[in-house]
């Protein structure tokens, strides 16, 4: 074989090996593209959708998806896992919108999970000897009640078969603990390493997760 033979087969070669790697990025831009689009337009339809809430201060909406209930006093009381008359209020006026909002949207097919987490301050309770323990099984059971109360709702009830088939899927209950705790300006106190803020760290958020996550997953693992 020449010389001239074989710069030919090593440019073919390279060529095959740069048209494979341009197409790995254009599905990596697709893949990431799609994600971020599926995000935005979920954010700006809760945005819309809870615009007075949100501006009261009942709710924060976070960039992740996750809406959270404010005012911890309003929620439960201290060591108790049953709602209290405001928070059954609130999630009376909330959960049909925020139903309604997902089930509608173009973009429902690319929801995978709705959690709905509780969240502790650090206080113990006498629910375990171990502080972080006891909350877990209290903030566990938080979530629990969130979603037991979702699903004896008359919007909820009246729904056909299938849509209540979709909810099962995607809703979980979860218990943080002071897991994920907050300071006083709101962020976590495990990155920070501030004070907890009591009232902050007693929560309840409902955080959508999206197709996205195990699309992105999938992809890296046939990329490596």
């Amino acid at each position: 074989m020449s010389v001239s033979d074989l710069m030919t087969g090593l440019m073919i070669i390279f060529m095959f090996i740069t048209v494979a790697y341009m197409e790995r990025v254009r599905e990596t831009h697709k893949v990431l593209e799609d994600y971020v689009e599926t995000k935005q337009q979920l954010h700006e339809e809760l945005s819309k959708n809870f615009d007075q809430e949100t501006k009261m201060g009942e709710l924060t909406l976070g960039n992740d998806l996750s809406m959270k209930f404010n005012n911890a006093s309003s929620l439960f009381e201290p060591g108790s896992s049953d709602l209290n008359d405001t928070f059954k209020c609130k999630l009376k006026k909330f959960l049909p919108k925020y139903l309604n909002t997902l089930l509608s949207s173009k973009f429902s097919d690319q929801i995978m999970e709705i959690r709905i987490e509780g969240h502790t301050d650090d206080k113990p309770y006498s629910l375990h000897s171990d502080p972080y323990i006891a909350n877990a099984i209290l903030s566990q059971r938080r979530a629990l009640s969130v979603l037991m109360y979702m699903r004896s709702m008359p919007e909820y009830l009246s729904m056909d078969k299938d849509k209540k088939k979709k909810l099962d899927f995607w809703f979980t209950a979860n218990g943080f603990s002071f897991g994920k705790s907050l300071d006083k300006d709101g962020n976590f106190t495990y990155v920070t390493n501030n004070e907890i803020d009591c009232d902050k760290s007693r929560r309840v958020e409902f955080r959508i997760i999206t197709r996205g996550e195990d699309v992105l997953e999938d992809f890296v693992e046939k990329v490596n």
